[in-house]
């Protein structure tokens, strides 16, 4: 398919592939065609099978062959690749080396799914947003995220309406993601939307004050609870964020499935 980006993964780290796996399992761009965690296989697998694969993403540290020698063997037998080494390495020596074998970017671990998801897209030039048809399923995200946010008295046409839309879709697919809101989430929607993460702070707070005056208030307190009471504050921007994902992830009629 000529929008999808074939991924392979070499990773000795059996959580870490899991991981990737379970988070492109659905993606209508990225598909991971194969996960190896041993150097050996992994570069047998390159030679042999160079052409089934667009994007390798890999760790230097492997069992029997490392990283370096696998990139090593691939400028040898020219076979190019965009590549995203993940690993704990953090030695300029070793970034250096990487940067002698074509690798397009190196991320230190851990790393998030959606810094991941970013690179991957960035490299191929995929735009998640603009360039890629969203499945059936994530449509019907969409389309629950927005009644919600129309519901609850958010305006379709301030900023903080299209970036909480967004926020949310991303905590709903990154459940893990709730203590790096503020630094996975929002420079995420910030890279989307050619703005800074601080703006989109500031203009989701606006909506989530918008929709405090001209919200429906049972709807509000039946989402939120107590957290609605005119003498408490309102909630915050990630516990709005994640009490929508949350409503969205286990109220499966929302969205029609």
């Amino acid at each position: 398919m000529e929008n999808t980006v074939r991924v392979l993964v070499v990773d000795n780290n059996e959580k870490t592939t899991a991981k990737i796996k379970e988070q492109f399992s659905s993606h209508a761009v990225i598909k991971v065609v194969n996960t190896i965690e041993n150097g050996t296989e992994a570069l047998d697998y390159i030679l042999k099978n160079s052409n089934e694969f667009d994007l390798l993403v890999m760790d230097l540290i492997l069992p029997e062959i490392d990283g370096l020698t696998i990139l090593e063997k691939m400028k040898q037998e020219g076979i190019k690749k965009k590549i995203i080494i993940t690993t704990s390495l953090k030695k300029d020596y070793t970034i250096n080396m990487t940067n002698n074998y074509g690798v397009n970017y190196y991320m230190l671990k851990p790393c998030s799914m959606l810094a991941l998801e970013t690179r991957i897209l960035d490299l191929t030039n995929k735009d998640l947003i603009k360039s890629k048809e969203l499945s059936e399923n994530e449509k019907q995200v969409h389309v629950a995220i927005s009644k919600l946010l129309h519901q609850l008295g958010i305006p379709s046409h301030i900023k903080g309406y299209t970036y909480i839309r967004e926020s949310v879709f991303l905590f709903y697919q990154n459940s893990d993601a709730y203590s790096g809101i503020t630094k996975e989430i929002y420079p995420e929607v910030a890279l989307r939307y050619a703005t800074t993460a601080s703006r989109v702070e500031r203009a989701i707070r606006h909506a989530i004050e918008v929709s405090w005056t001209r919200g429906d208030y049972e709807l509000m307190e039946e989402i939120f609870g107590n957290s609605v009471a005119f003498d408490r504050a309102k909630p915050t921007n990630s516990e709005f964020i994640a009490t929508i994902a949350d409503r969205l992830r286990f109220d499966r009629k929302l969205l029609h499935v």
